[in-house]
């Protein structure tokens, strides 16, 4: 564990395993805890990478309001400091569309991307989480709130300021144009859950945009796919990353 100056924050990071380099993008409102399991079950033959972005986890708030834009800057800044000309990314909701936004605008940097429920834009979301009935854009923030008290040296009371941030981005942000994803080269995993908060046409939109991208849905699951199935989600992260680094395989994901 270490931290990383990035601009003008310092930001919490993560560094284990050894292997082709992998970044792990968490969700909004989730620390790296989040991706806790999935980042156990990649160092075995992956050199995994991860840090908190400002007002998550263990990295102090900023007094701006949060965007896409910063996200992927404060991405391109952490792999410049970590060294690494590119990596495979693995992003989480909010980290799966800065990942779109590498894989679009920066693609030297992405050797492969999985992104898990990743939206284009707001009207993605559906009107309700089908388990609950509540409106619900990104984890319900119970354990993530567990998480955010025992982590943040913000205190607990700032819980609710991070959640404003968020909630004004979520309902105003990302505007990606699914046709511009044609332009993505690396090999994508589009992954979501079939109760997610994600609408399934979305997701199936995102894959058929981008050329030769695999499409999973996960079953039995909700936007909180990672706690919920980690196991799976792990095993399909990690036969991906296989094939994506086979040269002949990677070759093809180019092609329709």
């Amino acid at each position: 564990m270490a931290w990383v100056r990035i601009g003008d924050a310092d930001l919490y990071a993560e560094e284990a395993g050894t292997g082709e380099p992998v970044l792990l993008l968490h969700g909004g409102f989730c620390s790296l805890e989040s991706l806790r399991a999935q980042s156990d079950a990649l160092v075995a033959d992956h050199r995994v990478f991860a840090f908190e972005r400002p007002g998550h986890g263990r990295s102090a708030d900023i007094a701006e309001d949060y965007d896409y834009a910063r996200g992927v800057a404060d991405t391109l800044a952490y792999l410049d400091a970590a060294g690494l000309e590119s990596a495979h990314v693995v992003g989480y909701s909010d980290g799966a569309i800065i990942g779109l936004m590498l894989a679009l605008d920066h693609p030297a940097r992405v050797r492969s991307l999985v992104a898990i429920s990743a939206n284009l834009d707001p009207s993605a979301f559906t009107d309700t989480d089908t388990d609950t009935g509540e409106s619900d854009t990104e984890p319900r923030p119970d354990v993530e709130r567990m998480h955010y008290e025992r982590l943040s040296p913000d205190g607990p009371g700032h819980a609710d300021v991070v959640l404003a941030k968020l909630f004004r981005l979520w309902t105003t942000e990302p505007h990606i144009d699914p046709r511009e994803l044609a332009r993505i080269t690396a090999p994508v995993l589009v992954m979501a859950a079939d109760r997610d908060t994600i609408r399934p046409d979305h997701s199936l939109l995102i894959a058929r945009s981008i050329p030769g991208a695999q499409l999973c849905i996960v079953p039995g699951t909700t936007h909180n796919l990672v706690a919920e199935r980690p196991e799976l989600i792990s095993i399909l992260i990690r036969d991906f990353l296989h094939q994506a680094s086979q040269p002949r395989v990677r070759r093809s994901s180019h092609t329709k």
